[in-house]
């Protein structure tokens, strides 16, 4: 019998096991695998069952937020995922921006990317357009938020 095929399949496992799912933030679209639009039952599909489940109204109508450790997912209109914020250290851009990044580190690995004292923006303030804020603290990223401009 050849033994290149067991070869072949315990690299192939390896390589699985060695590279788990990265903790990313996707500007504009997704932070820790949770994505603009996905319903209730995708969030939980892919975080499991919130700490805590806030439900309320405001100005723009009735909403649920999802908590789980350092990070909330919410649901205004109560259907869809309108934004995700997190705090989560391990959460990051592919090019290693979040929590702790520098002003400097945003605007250099995030593009299109504007900033001011307080935050750095990707994306415009229009309704229905998608933003990506990088919340500072002290001129560093104390939060980061993907969602949809409400109004």
């Amino acid at each position: 019998m050849r033994r290149t095929i067991p070869a072949a399949l315990v690299a192939v496992v390896a390589l699985a096991v060695a590279a788990p799912a990265a903790a990313e933030i996707v500007p504009q679209r997704s932070i820790a695998g949770v994505e603009l639009s996905m319903t209730r039952a995708e969030v939980r599909a892919v975080l499991g069952e919130p700490r805590e489940i806030e439900r309320g109204s405001n100005e723009f109508g009735r909403y649920i937020i999802f908590r789980y450790r350092r990070l909330q997912v919410v649901f205004q209109g109560r259907t869809n995922v309108t934004a995700v914020r997190t705090n989560r250290r391990n959460e990051r851009t592919a090019t290693g921006v979040g929590f702790g990044s520098t002003r400097a580190e945003v605007r250099a690995g995030v593009a299109g990317v504007r900033c001011n004292r307080r935050e750095c923006v990707k994306g415009r303030f229009l309704p229905g357009r998608r933003v990506t804020i990088f919340r500072l603290y002290r001129g560093k990223v104390a939060q980061t938020v993907v969602g949809f401009v409400i109004d």
